[in-house]
């Protein structure tokens, strides 16, 4: 990673920005780079009752917007399409909404979702960015790559087509407890022991990556594609 360069972090829901490339934001930030994030959907208006939905809504916005603060990121942008029902729009109708992101930010490096997670919307989310930075003359953005998230990404059928293979790990020596306070306003999200989505599922994930590549903690990556200019 070089300096001075926009970030732009395309996320299904909220709180998938922090489990995915937490540290990596915070890492980005502190040399100097302008980073970005932008929700597809509200991550919860698919549960509970119409008349708290309005409440948590607002309750899981005022977290992202906190978290994004803590890892050093703008203030996100939310997108609205229907939470855990994004299959229920085209594709067209998805990509043209974050193609307008895009090329209002004109980021040089995008994170997004693992092609192969069970959570429908992390799918979509990931075919849509490819779609909208589908190579062209001139283009801006010379770095793509998926990051996990705990569960969705370890939950789908073990096929070897559907598994992760990271080969790009960032050091979160220096990020490691930024990423756990950003994480934090997302308790409510956050499930027991031995949950994969939990406080020690998280830091099992960051200290397993982090081992494999001698490391005390890692968020691991998969490059899709990488310009050379």
């Amino acid at each position: 990673m070089t300096c001075c360069k926009k970030i732009l972090v395309v996320a299904a829901h909220p709180d998938d920005e922090i489990l995915g490339c937490g540290g990596t934001m915070a890492i980005h930030a502190d040399r100097g780079d302008e980073v970005y994030v932008v929700f597809m959907t509200d991550g919860v208006s698919s549960r509970g009752s119409k008349d708290s939905l309005l409440e948590n809504i607002n309750q899981r916005k005022l977290s992202a917007m906190k978290a994004c603060k803590e890892v050093g990121a703008q203030e996100p942008k939310f997108l609205s399409f229907p939470d855990n029902q994004m299959d229920s729009c085209s594709l067209l109708e998805i990509t043209q909404g974050l193609e307008n992101i895009i090329n209002k930010i004109k980021p040089e490096v995008i994170y997004t979702h693992h092609d192969k997670d069970l959570n429908v919307d992390h799918r979509l989310t990931h075919q849509a960015v490819m779609t909208a930075c589908r190579p062209h003359p001139n283009n801006f953005i010379s770095e793509i790559y998926s990051f996990e998230v705990l569960s969705s990404t370890g939950w789908n059928s073990t096929s070897v087509e559907n598994i992760f293979l990271p080969n790009v790990f960032i050091d979160l020596t220096k990020a490691w407890e930024r990423k756990m306070r950003a994480l934090s306003f997302y308790n409510y999200e956050l499930k027991s022991y031995p949950h994969a989505r939990s406080y020690k599922g998280v830091k099992s994930l960051a200290v397993f990556r982090g081992i494999s590549v001698g490391l005390e903690y890692a968020e691991a990556f998969h490059l899709i594609r990488k310009l050379h200019k």
